[in-house]
């Protein structure tokens, strides 16, 4: 049976790193790390998700800032609150929380979040400074940061001679992702929609990741003996077993089958969805260390 990842564990590792550093900085600088998050509308699981990073914001020491606006805010009101913040000296990091209503260019607002702000790691400028490798003042999107930590947490900091599979092609997780195990010295393939014969292309993974938003896609027959598997799928799915109308959370890996084939798997929930906060949370505390001129915390 593989070693079950716990992704809970590693996130509280990663909120005391976070913790101490913030507590640095306000004794060093007088200054706690500054992040404000914008969310526009009503969606339910955006406040939750929203709620969820307030409190560790608080809870890291952060100077926390929500900007909470109506559904029907302009695309004009949104950028000049996006300019104010940029302009802000107190706000180290700024999160606009997506999926924003569709009468409003995400892209636009996303592009908008100065570069060294940007503790999503959505912009650009960001993007390239991965792809070329530069760590020292990119920001990291923060699930692939955290799959990562989890990669790197089970197979230690360098991966050469392994193979990595990334299942899945977005600029939100699986480009950055496999950027990210290439720097680790891993041999990547990209695989997709598009890609032919699927299983047997996982099945070469020493390091197989699973972004596609199917659930329990990944079964057994698709995972090298050994393998370590990091599933960043969260699916809801029927539940009849737990009472009429019930449903539970899966992820992109068949789990239960996978788990005796792997060497180490990350669950759902509780695997690659702790780390996400968390990384935000660094990023955040990394940000503001850079641009108060403090050395780095390192994760």
């Amino acid at each position: 049976m593989a070693t079950v990842i716990d992704g809970k564990l590693a996130a509280e590792k990663v909120i005391a790193t976070v913790t101490q550093a913030s507590a640095a900085l306000e004794s060093q600088k007088g200054v706690r790390p500054g992040l404000a998050v914008v969310i526009v509308g009503d969606d339910a699981a955006s406040h939750t998700y929203v709620a969820a990073k307030s409190r560790m914001a608080k809870q890291c020491g952060f100077n926390s800032v929500q900007h909470s606006l109506p559904g029907d805010t302009t695309q004009e009101a949104l950028e000049a609150l996006v300019e104010e913040l940029n302009a802000d000296p107190a706000i180290h990091g700024i999160l606009v929380q997506l999926p924003l209503p569709k009468n409003l260019d995400s892209e636009r607002v996303t592009q908008m979040v100065a570069p060294e702000k940007d503790v999503d790691g959505l912009h650009v400028v960001n993007a390239g400074k991965i792809a070329t490798g530069d760590f020292e003042t990119g920001l990291v999107s923060c699930t692939p940061a955290g799959s990562m930590l989890l990669v790197k947490q089970a197979l230690g900091a360098d991966l050469s001679g392994l193979n990595a599979v990334v299942i899945g092609r977005s600029n939100l997780f699986g480009k950055p992702m496999a950027l990210l195990l290439l720097a680790a010295n891993a041999t990547v393939t990209m695989a997709h929609s598009r890609s032919k014969d699927l299983a047997s292309i996982c099945r070469a993974a020493d390091i197989l990741v699973a972004a596609v938003g199917r659930p329990e896609m990944v079964k057994a027959d698709w995972v090298k003996p050994g393998a370590t598997v990091i599933d960043v799928g969260i699916n809801r799915i029927d539940a009849p077993e737990r009472g009429e109308g019930k449903t539970r959370l899966v992820g992109d890996v068949a789990f239960t089958e996978c788990e005796k084939v792997a060497g180490s798997i990350t669950p759902v929930p509780g695997g690659v969805g702790p780390m996400t906060i968390a990384m935000l949370m660094a990023n955040t505390v990394v940000a503001a260390s850079r641009a108060l001129g403090v050395a780095v915390p390192k994760f």
